[in-house]
């Protein structure tokens, strides 16, 4: 075995954006331990690293050698490698091909089943790693991807990265493996953090280089991580139970900002907290990247976070500069909001009609007036007080006026919450403002729905009109394409429905698409309602298998066209638990429903004679009547369970009716007696389930 040595690779840079980075990271670890594998050096465990100067690999144990090897593979036999004359055939030639030789190289041999086949026989010589290593490194630094990021070129040189490279470190043990790249040449030194350890640093092995990066002030992610959480904890520690809000985006950009974090404390001027703290916090969060500050009671203070990469001693200048910065980026935002409360939030609505929703949907406005019919019908339907409903359109009518607001067009993550605030400001019911200030909820799988019912009626409006007019202008998501969120809409408006059970899904469809009707938009209404429930009905089955339900049980339900989310799920729980408990009744159920269905001829009816019935039909007859009416009550009380068991009940008088009746008799009338029999008996299933689907093999 080959002798083993670590192996680095550091491409230095001017600093990096923090996106890229961290997926450039990711790519740097996968490139360069695939490329060990198809190179044949084998090698132990590969670490990829980053600051926001450096991306850095590091392979423990990487072989100085390939091993040699002698591959032996078996062809086709001799007889049909060759023809009568010994001349190779095309066989032999695509064989030989393979290994990349030549059709005389090929040996024949007598293998162990005694015929003759030829072999093709390969030689591969040891190569060293150093070679190797230069080769898969420059590769490697060329194949890095920046997607949504413009690569640079710099010098006189053709190559690009995403910053102008300006050192390349590269290490196979104490040797420097010879990398070039955009001009620069690879050797033993790194460089240190630019103020606490500037200048080139000799790392003398890869084993050495994390303690080198630490003594030139230099920390990577891990380190720089839990520095920054340290001093965090500290802050809020020194503060007697205050939260320091650092959500994981922001945090994991800030980690890849720094090459050495102090973590500092700055302060705005109070008049600041007279703001909506959304904007504050929208305004430090995603502009400046400082954490605010909250106080044990959930207060937002004046205080903020600033994670600075520079000498300490600077610290009191970085906090200066830092709140003046602040300063100037609130002072905006004051701005903003003041100028929008000089006008009622009612002043905006018009305004709405120069904002463009879809260019074949037409504007904003006339999805707020969409979206004041099917809330009030969400309210009419939810079964609450009648005075919602009132709420709910005035809701909806304002729901989108802040998105021309001063404010929303700075901070457009805002929209919703600034319009809650300032229909408050307007004297609006504080119930419809806090449902505009929730319509946009929930925005993704597991977050809040809107806290109230009149906040549901509307975010149901708002999603529900879009999910619609997509699919009347036969524009739905594809594979790849789904700009308007319409699978997330889907899965947002069957959460909130999940808590409204008396209302119709179907009749909220058909409310939207009339809508879009009365204001011109020509398209077939029966087709695109068909379209808009066959698609939440495949939301629908998703959901079901995330909750453990049974996919057949899944198909039983679908097949009878339910899509309400209530009435969905438990109707698949209720089938699935009761096969749990008798799985061999409704095996045996679901082969005679089947068998029943193909029998069947729905041309024929059900209105059967009893006149010319025998015992067997007579006992199906009463248990079909009697399962009808069981079933129908069940429904109408939502007692899904015992609808499955009104349907378990059927299985001994179907099953002597097809032990003791010949259901296709040469008499016609007793024939399709019959078969309208059995067309009474899958009556009574089909407002249940297509428990056919449940006899198919699994």
């Amino acid at each position: 075995m080959a002798d083993t040595k670590d192996f680095l690779l550091e491409i230095g840079t001017e600093e990096m954006p923090s996106a890229p980075l961290m997926h450039a990271v990711r790519q740097l670890g996968q490139l360069m331990e695939s490329g060990l594998d198809e190179a044949g050096l084998t090698h132990g465990k590969v670490s990829a690293m980053s600051t926001p100067r450096r991306l850095a690999v590091i392979v423990s144990d990487v072989a100085c050698a390939t091993e040699e090897v002698h591959e032996v593979k078996r062809g086709p036999a001799a007889q049909i490698a060759f023809d009568e004359d010994g001349a190779p055939t095309k066989a032999a030639a695509g064989f030989a091909r393979k290994f990349g030789l030549d059709a005389a190289d090929l040996v024949r041999k007598v293998d162990a089943d005694g015929r003759e086949y030829v072999f093709a026989e390969k030689n591969v010589a040891s190569r060293p790693a150093e070679p190797i290593l230069s080769e898969l490194s420059e590769r490697t630094i060329g194949s890095l991807e920046w997607p949504n990021y413009r690569s640079q070129r710099w010098g006189s040189e053709h190559a690009t990265f995403v910053r102008p490279v300006r050192w390349i470190c590269a290490l196979l043990g104490e040797e420097v493996i010879n990398v070039s790249y955009a001009d620069v040449v690879s050797s033993n030194v790194t460089r240190g953090h630019r103020l606490l350890g500037p200048g080139e640093h000799v790392v003398s092995s890869p084993s050495e280089y994390v303690d080198v990066l630490r003594e030139a002030g230099v920390l990577l992610e891990d380190e720089r991580r839990e520095k920054i959480l340290e001093g965090v904890r500290q802050i809020e520690d020194e503060r007697g139970g205050a939260h320091v809000d650092t959500p994981k985006r922001i945090l994991d950009e800030v980690v890849n900002l720094c090459e050495y974090p102090t973590v500092l404390v700055g302060t705005f001027d109070e008049e600041f907290l007279d703001v909506p703290n959304e904007i504050i916090c929208e305004s430090m969060l995603s502009n400046q990247r400082y954490f605010p500050i909250y106080d044990a009671k959930g207060d937002l203070t004046r205080e903020f976070v600033v994670v600075s990469n520079s000498d300490p001693r600077n610290n009191e200048r970085v906090i200066d500069g830092n709140e003046r910065v602040v300063r100037a980026r609130l002072d905006d935002a004051k701005f903003f909001y003041d100028e929008d409360l000089k006008h009622p939030l009612e002043s905006y609505v018009e305004k709405l009609k120069s904002v463009v929703f879809q260019e074949k949907l037409g504007t904003v406005f006339q999805k707020a007036e969409r979206m004041v019919a099917i809330a009030g019908a969400v309210a009419d339907q939810a079964g609450e007080d009648p005075s919602l409903a009132d709420l709910a359109r005035r809701a909806a009518h304002l729901a989108k006026a802040d998105l021309v607001t001063q404010a929303v067009v700075e901070f457009t993550s805002q929209q919703g919450v600034m319009g809650g605030y300032y229909a408050a400001a307007s004297g609006e019911d504080p119930v419809v403002a806090a449902a505009i200030r929730d319509h946009y909820r929930p925005r993704f799988a597991g977050d809040e729905l809107p806290e109230g019912v009149v906040g549901k009626c509307v975010a149901i409006a708002d999603k529900l009109d879009t999910v619609c007019g997509i699919f009347a202008i036969n524009e739905p998501p594809t594979g790849s394409s789904d700009p308007f969120a319409v699978r997330r809409s889907a899965i947002g408006i069957i959460a909130m429905l999940r808590t409204l059970p008396n209302v119709s899904l179907k009749d909220l469809i058909s409310v939207a698409l009339d809508s879009y009707a009365s204001q011109g938009l020509s398209f077939d209404k029966a087709e695109v309602q068909a379209l808009v429930e066959k698609f939440f009905a495949g939301r629908l089955n998703s959901i079901a298998r995330d909750e453990n339900i049974s996919p057949d049980t899944i198909e039983a339900v679908s097949s009878v066209g339910v899509i309400d989310p209530v009435e969905f799920i438990d109707r698949a729980r209720a089938l699935d638990a009761a096969r749990k408990d008798e799985p061999e009744l409704f095996e045996d159920l679901a082969t005679a429903y089947s068998r029943a269905a193909h029998l069947g001829d729905a041309r024929l009816g059900t209105d059967v004679d009893e006149s010319i019935m025998g015992e067997a039909e007579l006992q199906l007859l009463e248990a079909c009547l009697r399962g009808a009416a069981n079933v129908e009550n069940s429904l109408a009380n939502k007692d899904y369970p015992a609808a499955c068991k009104a349907l378990a009940e059927l299985r001994e008088p179907i099953d002597r009716f097809f032990d003791d009746v010949l259901v296709m008799d040469d008499d016609t009338m007793v024939r399709e007696n019959r078969l309208r029999l059995l067309n009474k008996f899958a009556a009574v299933f089909s407002g249940v389930a297509n428990i056919g689907v449940l006899s198919k093999k699994k």
